[in-house]
């Protein structure tokens, strides 16, 4: 395979992905050579993408972060989905030693005192168990839409990651929620029942709450900080985040 580096040849799958149905676009990243990574967070859109790898017998691996404060329903779903589609979703855990020491400097609960402290605790438990589910990846696949935020509203298809030096896939930019909604009742996908009580985006449980009627779908998402293009990490480059105290963390 020649190596898939830079924007140039990111724009260039980006624009053969944008011609593709879901399966195709999936089938397209699989058929390129080295590994893909399929990252889920268990929501609606992220269980789409498994039942398509899962229907078409992809070779994609599937992750999951499991933070340590995921509501219980979602790590049920975990299970489910894995029965539903034969495949195996790996979980990715912090550290206890990054935990205790987030705790000694900011508190367990130290993420609602400042956006420092969050973002020092998504990184404890995301953004670390992330690095280790993409060793080795030649691409990342996401369940990011443009219709999820108004931070999200550029979404390519297909885009150079270059801190972690990857092709960053996300096949489902162009869909909205109806035809999210349609997918899943069409093909029975398994998802997490606390979509129906108000909860289109869901994250730790205790940095989710359900939304209010007319609010962006990921508004129940850190809601008590004011920045509304507010963000874990994941998908946003390091350098743009606030700075820690602690390089430990």
């Amino acid at each position: 395979m020649t190596a898939l580096t830079g924007n140039g040849t990111a724009q260039a799958l980006n624009d053969k992905l944008a011609e593709l149905d879901l399966a195709g676009r999936l089938a397209l990243v699989a058929g390129l050579g080295g590994r893909a990574v399929f990252t889920t967070s268990l929501g609606i859109e992220d269980q789409v993408i498994t039942a398509a790898i899962g229907t078409e017998r992809l070779p994609i691996d599937v992750s999951t972060l499991e933070t340590g404060r995921l509501f219980k329903e979602t790590v049920d779903l975990i299970a489910e989905t894995e029965d539903q589609y034969g495949i195996t979703i790996t979980r990715y855990h912090p550290r206890k030693e990054d935990i205790d020491a987030y705790a000694a400097q900011y508190g367990l609960n130290g993420f609602y005192e400042s956006v420092e402290a969050r973002h020092a605790c998504c990184g404890v438990r995301k953004l670390k168990p992330l690095a280790r589910a993409l060793e080795g990846a030649s691409f990342w696949i996401t369940g990011l839409r443009r219709g999820q935020s108004g931070n999200r509203a550029d979404t390519p298809f297909a885009e150079f990651d270059a801190e972690r030096g990857l092709i960053k896939i996300n096949p489902l930019a162009d869909w909205d929620i109806e035809r999210i909604n349609a997918y899943v009742a069409d093909n029975a996908v398994p998802v997490n029942p606390m979509h129906k009580r108000g909860y289109p985006s869901i994250g730790c449980e205790p940095c989710t709450r359900a939304i209010k009627p007319g609010e962006p779908e990921r508004a129940g998402r850190w809601w008590w900080e004011n920045d509304e293009k507010r963000e874990c990490g994941l998908h946003v480059p390091e350098s743009a985040l606030p700075s820690l105290e602690s390089s430990a963390l």
